[in-house]
């Protein structure tokens, strides 16, 4: 990669789903992916994989086919990243809290 790069990080699968009434099938958040990756995009978010099943194999499925085997049509020869969105664990938390309030 070039020193002067400027990397692309995509949030189009987390946030557009935050709309009221928009919503993406597993196949459709796919077809996005693979056109992000199409467009040269760095880093793609696949979102929430905890919130359902369906979303859990929907970022799988992301990672795997865009990820790791990569879309033909892609200006760069390496994979986007993909970047399930993740929440800490509970003793995480509790270990952030408690250094956020002795400090």
């Amino acid at each position: 990669m070039q020193p002067d790069h400027v990397r692309i990080f995509d949030t189009t699968l987390r946030d557009g789903e935050q709309s009221p009434g928009a919503t993406m099938t597993s196949s459709e958040k796919l077809e996005v992916a693979k056109t992000l990756s199409r467009l040269g995009v760095d880093v793609i978010e696949a979102g929430f994989a905890a919130a359902s099943p369906d979303d859990l194999r929907a970022v799988k499925t992301i990672a795997e086919a865009v990820g790791v085997t990569g879309v033909e049509g892609r200006p760069v020869p390496e994979p986007p990243t993909i970047s399930p969105i993740s929440v800490p664990s509970a003793a995480a938390s509790e270990e952030a809290r408690a250094v956020n309030s002795s400090s």
